[in-house]
This record gives structure tokens, sequence and C-alpha cells, in this order.
């Protein structure tokens, strides 16, 4: 129905909050808890072990996007690129960057 399966924290489905019990078998896994069997079955449904990860990659993706079109790297910082604020990400980046983080 939803074409992913990226369970935002709070969804509840049938009464069952599906969010956090995604969340648990994240930290599972992270923890080395987490049957095989299980992380196979989550793997076949494309389950994102990093969150975080894939959220930057995407970032990072729309950006060579934006390059390629424009030809730079200089977002403005209230550029949205397909429905992501694209100029903030790049801006938060390069504080982070600053920061030595």
């Amino acid at each position: 129905r939803e074409g992913h399966s990226n369970v935002p924290r709070g969804h509840v489905e049938d009464g069952v909050n599906l969010g956090k019990w995604l969340q648990k078998q994240r930290q599972d896994k992270k923890n080395g808890k987490l049957d095989a069997s299980k992380q196979q079955l989550l793997e076949e449904l494309s389950v994102s072990w990093d969150v975080h990860a894939d959220q930057w990659h995407r970032k990072y993706r729309l950006l060579v996007q934006f390059y390629e079109r424009e030809g730079h790297s200089n977002v403005p910082k209230e550029h949205v690129e397909d429905g992501e604020n694209l100029g903030e990400w790049l801006q938060k980046q390069r504080q982070r960057k600053k920061k030595g983080k």
C-alpha cells in the first residue's frame, strides 16, 4: 500500500505501533540480538537498518542532481529539490564540517 517500509516511529497499524516495533528490530540488530531469519525477512521488505545514513545519501543524490543541472553546488538555503529542503541540509553539512563533525 505504501510502497516502502520506512515506517515512522509513531505509526500505528491495526492497533499495533508498527513504527516502535520496527525501531526495536533495528535496535536488536544493532546489538546482535536479532535472529538471522527475522533479519532476512525484514531485508526482503527493504527495511533500512540505518535510517539516518539513508536520509543522508538521499540528500546527497539530490545535491548531485542539482550540481549536474546547475553546474555548481552553491544551493540557496531555501532551495527545495524534489520536495526536500536541499539548501538547509547543505548548510547543516557545512556547519558540521566547521565544527569538525
